[in-house]
């Protein structure tokens, strides 16, 4: 077990350097007792039964999100964890799109997206989510990678908070905790603050890496 130190109270961090488908139709009302087919004309109306159901992509969610904050002022976004990790362990992604000092302080923001954001021609849910256009879950779980710590997040707004200004009001620290004996701050507000170790979140973190 690695050597773990809670810190108690208000920290501060110093400043940053730098869709489903429409819902099933449901099958066209039936003409009972009618012996022939309905004319032709008539099969273009539809009736509000079998009209479809309106779109789910409003309610998707926004489950997790990642930040990489590195020396060189940039600002990389990332919709899941799997792209996250690959900026991780080799320092770029293969697919991105930038936004030239859209950042929260003036930054360039790079999003890491998948092969079908490109070939759909659509935003990624790393963009989305960065755009304010996808409402946190409410097991919403992110990271933010800062100076060598992961900043684990268990609310959207202080991730967004944090990665924008640095600052982290109430955590407990977990020294040497993460991968290659990196320290893990659980950042907390008052009221989880007070109910102790963030468990679903710290187990959430080993098994996305395997080791949960």
């Amino acid at each position: 077990m690695s050597n773990r130190i809670w810190i108690a109270g208000v920290s501060l961090v110093a400043g940053l350097a730098g869709c489903a488908a429409p819902g099933g139709q449901s099958p066209a009302a039936k003409a009972a007792s009618t012996p022939a087919p309905a004319p032709a004309t008539a099969s273009a109306a539809v009736s509000p039964a079998s009209a479809p159901a309106p779109a789910a992509a409003s309610t998707q969610q926004a489950a997790e999100f990642y930040v990489v904050l590195p020396e060189d002022g940039r600002y990389y976004a990332f919709g899941s964890f799997k792209l996250y990790q690959d900026y991780l362990a080799h320092g770029e992604v293969a697919l991105t799109r930038t936004r030239i000092g859209a950042g929260p302080s003036g930054q360039t923001v790079v999003f890491g997206i998948t092969k079908d954001d490109v070939k759909h021609g659509q935003p990624s849910t790393g963009e989305r989510v960065y755009d304010g256009q996808l409402a946190p879950a409410a097991d919403f779980y992110g990271e933010v990678f800062k100076g060598g710590r992961y900043y684990v997040f268990g609310d959207l707004k202080q991730l967004l908070d944090f990665a924008a200004h640095g600052e982290v009001p109430y955590s407990f620290t977990d020294i040497g905790a993460g991968p290659n004996g990196a320290t893990i701050v659980w950042v907390m507000d008052k009221r989880s603050y007070a109910e102790g170790e963030p468990t679903q979140r710290m187990q959430r973190f080993r098994a996305l890496r395997g080791a949960g």
